[in-house]
């Protein structure tokens, strides 16, 4: 009879952790992997996946540049912010302009922000 992972679950549960300890360190030498090793490639491969498949994108001013009504402009346009608001945003840069665009949608963006004399980053 296999055993499912509920019941190897419910069998580690069950043991001290001196126990488990041991059993790590077993299963270590019997596969030849360390569970440390394994612990920090997993995030570093996730994280080269979700790089690759990124769908939305944070468009972030990181300078205004010497044209600032222009860039001003720009982030009203993009963003549909008062002057106020829009001023501040460019004042306080580097900031997060918009977040959560399609990737053509902050291309455009980014674009329009770059021929408006600003340093933009999309993440």
């Amino acid at each position: 009879m296999a055993l499912t992972k509920d019941d190897i679950i419910n069998a580690v549960a069950d043991m001290s952790v001196m126990e488990v300890v041991e059993l790590i360190e077993a299963m270590e030498e019997k596969f030849g992997v360390s569970a440390a090793a394994a612990v920090m490639a997993g995030p570093a491969a996730g994280g080269e996946a979700a790089a690759e498949e990124q769908t939305e994108f944070d468009l972030v001013l990181t300078a205004a540049g010497d044209k600032k009504v222009n860039v001003i402009k720009a982030v009203r346009e993009i963003t549909g912010l008062g002057l106020k608001e829009a001023k501040g945003a460019v004042d306080g840069a580097p900031a997060t302009i918009k977040e959560a665009m399609s990737k053509e949608d902050a291309e455009a963006a980014k674009t329009k922000l770059e021929e408006a004399g600003a340093s933009v980053e999309l993440k």
